[in-house]
């Protein structure tokens, strides 16, 4: 008989980085949080998980579509590339995962199992899929929507904890409306997370890069599609690493306070204020999508009522929590940090700023100037677009983001790091700047 144990389920812990001390009068309070989840153990009694078999994680199903339309066919070796990235993704699933492979077009088909079912991974049957790669060929359409839909009725028909999606796609959403593919993001989000790659650079940032935050996954650009099989195994190895799903931060203000906005800045920088589900009386959850052993950062910003010098309250208390399907009460994960304001007549203390906070607001700058430099360089504005790359040229410097300096300075020629002078580059390979916008996002952690 099996020796059955409880699962490596992550504990999870919270901290909080903060000026508490605001001048008399004052209301903006900024914190950045820091979510950890590390293995080993359960994460309390209020988390009923099932049980699985020693060196088993948790039930998962995996959904990978592959965009085979006809633009896959130039250069042939495209299509070659992105059967053995599939080939070698399915390789990397761990017995009993569920998974199924779709061909997508201007319509979704079923590659392997077939007939609206999922395989269950073990040696049979991930040769099984890779043998039914070899049907996969370049012909047809673009639309992604109809890929995401099929992917969400396989992901769904099993009775698991994670559900994931991989998705490749070499082209642009030509064959429906942006209307049809916003609706299926909107009716898949919070159902399966999905992570999104653009293969060569004839493909549209925005459209991949939206499907990824949608559905709070990761975007990425393969320029060269030899790096497709790497890239993939590295995506199927994070995905099984994954040990809880529907993670949501809860955020509970007092009456008075208002929610300026929730962003997560690290890994990379995700706006949350929008997708806040309301949850009881003054609190509301933000979703984070399905952890493993990692960390990540947000940053959350909150308005309180206006104070006098020597008066002190809590501003936001944050928690970790699974909302539970139709309502019911969702499980706490045990783990919650606290935002303070303290009014005071100490200038010092009211006018510094935390190091985390000023960190993180200039990586979320970083951010925004990287993608309108490039929208101005896009539209001809060039004196524009050399004021926006020079002072994320600037930013980059500063913090310590080498990567993305280094994306920048093939964009750009660097004159002064310091003080943000550079030049525009007068010829870009279109590969550079796609990989510059795509990972404009990234982000740096804060040296404690």
């Amino acid at each position: 008989m099996a020796n059955f144990s409880k699962p490596n389920v992550p504990q999870f812990s919270v901290d909080v980085y903060q000026n508490a001390y605001l001048p008399d009068g004052g209301r903006e309070v900024n914190a950045i949080v820091t979510v950890t989840a590390t293995g080993g153990g359960t994460i309390g009694s209020a988390v009923t998980s099932p049980v699985y078999a020693p060196g088993h994680g948790p039930s998962a199903a995996v959904a990978i579509m592959v965009d085979c339309s006809g633009s896959m066919d130039y250069p042939p070796t495209k299509m070659r590339n992105a059967r053995d990235a599939t080939a070698a993704a399915i390789d990397t699933l761990r017995d009993g995962v569920h998974f199924a492979v779709i061909d997508g077009t201007h319509v979704a088909k079923e590659v392997y199992p077939g007939g609206g079912r999922l395989a269950v991974a073990d040696a049979g049957t991930r040769e099984q899929a890779k043998q039914a790669l070899r049907r996969l060929s370049a012909g047809g359409g673009t639309a992604i929507g109809t890929w995401l839909r099929l992917a969400d009725r396989l992901l769904s028909s099993a009775d698991v904890a994670i559900r994931h999606g991989i998705l490749l796609t070499d082209g642009r959403n030509e064959h429906e409306s942006p209307e049809d593919l916003r609706a299926a993001l909107d009716d898949c989000a919070g159902r399966f997370t999905c992570d999104a790659r653009g293969v060569g650079t004839d493909w549209e940032v925005k459209e991949v890069t939206g499907i990824a935050s949608a559905l709070l996954g990761s975007a990425d650009i393969v320029a060269d599609p030899t790096g497709l099989a790497a890239d993939f195994t590295r995506m199927m190895e994070t995905a099984m690493g994954k040990e809880v799903a529907d993670v949501a931060l809860r955020v509970w203000t007092p009456v008075g306070t208002t929610i300026r906005f929730v962003k997560q800045v690290a890994p990379t920088v995700e706006e949350l204020t929008g997708r806040r589900a309301e949850a009881g009386p003054r609190a509301g959850d933000y979703p984070t999508g399905s952890w493993g052993d990692e960390s990540r950062d947000y940053h959350l910003c909150v308005e309180v009522p206006a104070a006098g010098i020597g008066q002190e309250m809590l501003a936001a208390r944050v928690s970790l929590v699974v909302p539970q399907p139709g309502g019911g009460a969702a499980q706490n994960l045990g783990a919650q940090g606290l935002v303070r304001a303290v009014w005071t007549d100490d200038m010092t203390a009211s006018t510094s700023i935390n190091p985390q906070v000023a960190h993180y607001t200039g990586q979320a700058e970083l951010a925004q100037v990287i993608q309108q430099g490039i929208d101005l360089r896009k539209a001809g504005d060039f004196d524009g677009a050399t004021a926006k790359l020079g002072r994320a040229v600037q930013l980059a410097s500063a913090s310590g983001n080498a990567d993305t300096a280094k994306l920048l300075a093939k964009v750009v020629d660097v004159v002064d790091a310091a003080t943000g002078t550079v030049r525009l580059k007068t010829k870009v390979a279109e590969a550079d700047e796609m990989t510059l916008e795509t990972r404009s996002t990234k982000t740096v952690r804060v040296k404690k």
